[in-house]
């Protein structure tokens, strides 16, 4: 086991303020990398599903991700190949209402240095929603916008929205994120990735 997957998965630092949402839960940090990888995805948090797995994007959202990839699910959970950088670790838990609440901030001030450290030069990042969009970029554009912008970040940065069955709306109303976007992005990704060892082109 990596020490610094071990470390990250032994983190406690927001016990307290998960014990104190509506879900009342306890952390599982779901650190999925290795140095070496040659593409990024920096998301947003794990969800109540992913909580219980231990599996990033082991969800519907992560099935549609891996379609807007043009990743299998045996690639895409190879971790000398891909990294998977949420701005937090843990399951933030719900609100209230039932919501997601938001990534906590000290998770990425905590870990992220460290891990990007420790991956090394990457060839690919795919920023999945706002907060890794702000995050990373340094953008206060909406994610439509930044999304739409895509051009001025590729071929090494590609901001996508967040792949949630809630978001299908939003596809139909921006139709050139499929017929644009993806091809793009998809063609990066196989480039990036190349065959593995004794694989043909």
């Amino acid at each position: 086991m990596d020490p610094l997957v071990t470390d990250i998965r032994a983190c406690r630092i927001c016990a307290d303020r998960f014990a104190a949402t509506a879900t009342g839960h306890r952390p599982r940090p779901v650190a999925w990398f290795r140095p070496g990888a040659r593409i990024v995805i920096a998301g947003q948090a794990p969800g109540a599903r992913v909580h219980d797995s231990g599996l990033p994007f082991d969800d519907r959202s992560g099935d549609r991700l891996r379609d807007w990839l043009g990743l299998d699910r045996a690639t895409f959970y190879d971790r000398d190949r891909i990294a998977i950088i949420p701005m937090a670790f843990c399951f933030p838990g719900y609100d209230a209402k039932g919501s997601d609440l938001p990534p906590p901030p000290i998770c990425a001030a905590t870990w992220h240095d460290r891990v990007f450290a420790h991956l090394g030069d990457v060839a690919l990042t795919v920023l999945v929603g706002g907060y890794a969009q702000r995050h990373h970029l340094g953008v206060r554009s909406n994610v439509t916008d930044t999304v739409a912008g895509w051009r001025a970040h590729a071929p090494e940065v590609f901001p996508l929205p967040h792949p949630s069955w809630r978001n299908t709306a939003w596809l139909k109303r921006n139709p050139w994120f499929e017929t644009e976007l993806l091809p793009v992005l998809r063609d990066r990704v196989a480039q990036v990735l190349g065959p593995r060892e004794g694989e043909q082109e």
